[in-house]
């Protein structure tokens, strides 16, 4: 049937019962008229025809159905590529789609909040990369609406209207959340992508081949979540913000459908401009100059096995009831400690390795280096801690977290530069045990570490 749309917003007119006519002007009636020959469905209904069970593409056919939706994506930054990001509503959304299309500079013509009206006759709906897209059958996939039939398919209305994120929590993310606009508070970046000496960019580390993903941490709840931006984005060189505030941008999930991201428009979408919310790292801050005559070493030379591991007096264990540890390896003829969630079925993966006790008193000892690599890297799951009185179990012992510096690998391979940690405990007496806590879950918190040359140095 025929429906015309007459869309018509009233411009903020307020008022109180018995205030007189002529304290207030008639609003500006503003009308977008639109004449769509045929039905009307919801973007929660076109994503209902996809079965997941199958994972067959479903094609629209012979069905003149059509659905609006607003814009919330914009390539004018090059973070998207090709594709509109839409959802059902400007405020309060309910769901979100992405679709196709053949061209490059679709904000020209399909700006942020603009109101769209999409046919569904003759698309297809398939999942890829963790979400659904509308697109154009090619064989097995959907590609994009080439720019010819872009009229064809995607209606541009007159409106354009403010689009309200929709607030939510880390843990609230969800596959009905996906595609939204959101908004999340009281976040920041992983201290270890904004130290001064190494502060992270956007998306141009060496490791970055075509997203750069940089861990955000919730500063209420320590969830976390990734920012992922364009190795394309013409602010991928720009340095991430150091502080804490909010951010607002499309909800996703990455390439390989491993965890959720947040993708922005532009850097404008973050507001970190409060102070940071870290966890209160114990710190000697040594005046002077610290000497470095090692006292022990351990660079894990003829270590085979846990039990040659524990004669060295370390311990090891995972105390989520898993069997992982960190384990014994050899790399190009090196002998290392590695550790990883990778493969191992094990949700959560809570794996404590205690160094040797260290007799300050005795050897006057002043720091404490060593050498870390990540490799295939989906996040920052390794800690350092230090204690005056271990008991022989991680979960009864009292640990204070140590400033130390966290790599960060590639996500696709093994890293090749080791990052060496110092941490001065010039300040204390007695003695003290290092504690390296790994906190990862299969199949998505899987980054490998590697562990080499454990130093104590002393004057």
């Amino acid at each position: 049937m025929n429906k015309i749309f007459f869309i018509i917003f009233l411009l903020a007119m307020t008022f109180q019962a018995c205030v007189p006519t002529d304290d207030f002007e008639v609003p500006e009636l503003v009308e977008d008229s639109i004449s769509i020959d045929g039905n009307f469905t919801s973007i929660v209904a076109v994503k209902g025809n996809y079965k997941t069970e199958t994972g067959e593409i479903h094609n629209f056919r012979d069905t003149d159905t059509w659905f609006e939706a607003y814009v919330i994506s914009d390539d004018s930054g090059g973070n998207f590529y090709k594709k509109l990001v839409l959802q059902d509503k400007a405020q309060n959304p309910q769901s979100g789609i992405q679709i196709l299309v053949d061209d490059n500079s679709l904000h020209q013509t399909y700006n942020f909040g603009r109101k769209v009206y999409v046919k569904l006759d003759g698309l297809s709906l398939g999942f890829n990369n963790g979400v659904l897209q509308l697109g154009i059958q090619n064989r097995g996939d959907v590609v994009a609406i080439p720019s010819s039939l872009i009229d064809d398919f995607i209606v541009r209305s007159e409106i354009t209207s403010e689009i309200i994120p929709k607030k939510l929590s880390i843990s609230e993310f969800s596959e009905e959340t996906n595609n939204l606009y959101v908004e999340v508070h009281d976040i920041q970046f992983d201290i270890n992508l904004v130290r001064e000496a190494e502060n992270f960019s956007f998306a141009s580390h060496r490791y970055d081949e075509y997203d750069g993903e940089r861990q955000l941490e919730s500063c209420t709840t320590g969830e976390t979540v990734f920012l992922s931006t364009s190795t394309y984005a013409n602010f991928r060189s720009l340095m991430l913000p150091t502080g804490s505030g909010n951010i607002k941008g499309v909800l996703s999930r990455n390439y390989y459908d491993e965890h959720f991201v947040l993708i922005v428009n532009d850097p404008t979408a973050l507001d970190f401009s409060g102070e940071r919310c870290d966890d209160q790292f114990f710190k000697c801050d040594s005046e002077g100059d610290i000497s470095r005559n090692v006292v022990t070493e351990e660079n894990f030379d003829g270590v085979t096995s846990n039990t040659t591991l524990a004669a060295r007096k370390w311990t090891n264990i995972n105390v989520s009831g898993g069997e992982k540890r960190f384990t014994p390896t050899m790399v190009n003829g090196n002998r290392l400690l590695r550790i990883s969630a990778y493969n191992t079925l094990e949700n959560p993966l809570e794996a404590w390795l205690v160094s040797p006790v260290i007799d300050i008193s005795s050897t006057r000892a002043n720091l404490v280096t060593f050498d870390l690599l990540a490799s295939y890297d989906n996040g920052m799951f390794l800690k350092v801690y230090f204690t005056q009185d271990f008991t022989g179990d991680p979960r009864t012992t009292d640990w204070k977290l140590l400033d130390a510096a966290i790599p960060y690998g590639p996500s696709g391979g093994s890293g090749n530069v080791f990052k060496t940690s110092e941490i001065d405990i010039s300040c204390l007496q007695g003695k003290i045990w290092i504690g390296f806590r790994y906190l990862g879950a299969a199949p998505d918190k899987t980054t490998t570490y590697d562990l080499d040359n454990f130093r104590v140095m002393s004057n």
